[in-house]
């Protein structure tokens, strides 16, 4: 994430109960290769995902993202393909946190249904707002706790245990 807390990007849309075998197939779970996992990123769920995505792209899907297994592997395959963060109305819990410990945002958001695929939104991290620019609607979500943005600005849980010499 970056350190200004503004972030842009494309839209992709997908349903509800998206679990982690169809976030990253347990196929590819015999690496840890970020950029493997990247490529093989919703291939399960969407073909040819991996090569249809751009770096700075947003993924909005409906209830329960990220349900199934605790794998890291999904939040690791999400953010390795260059998605900035996911949005939900709510994610399984596992996942959610995965995804802050990992570097990825992850947004509860219950005005999803009125996001589009290939929308272009704005999302201000600190203030709390996402600015829809494609039908210049805006949705609030609540903000993110300052411990968490440090989480996040860090690359994830261990990146920030690093930098602080916590480890």
């Amino acid at each position: 994430m970056k350190n200004d807390n503004l972030i842009e990007g494309k839209v992709w849309r997908f349903g509800k109960n998206i679990d982690t075998d169809l976030i990253i197939a347990a196929r590819y779970l015999n690496t840890t290769d970020e950029k493997i996992l990247a490529s093989h990123l919703m291939e399960d769920a969407r073909s040819g995902f991996a090569n249809m995505v751009n770096s700075g792209d947003i993924i909005v899907a409906d209830e329960n993202f990220g349900c199934g297994s605790s794998r890291e592997h999904a939040p690791i395959a999400i953010k390795a393909a260059g998605i900035n963060v996911v949005i939900a109305p709510y994610f399984a819990r596992i996942f959610y946190r995965n995804a802050f410990n990992t570097g990825l945002l992850a947004l509860e958001l219950k005005e999803v249904d009125k996001i589009k695929e290939n929308d272009i939104l704005s999302i201000d991290v600190k203030s709390g707002i996402i600015t829809n620019k494609t039908t210049n609607k805006t949705y609030h979500f609540n903000p993110i706790p300052e411990f968490i943005l440090k989480l996040l600005e860090s690359g994830g849980l261990m990146q920030y245990a690093v930098v602080n010499k916590a480890i």
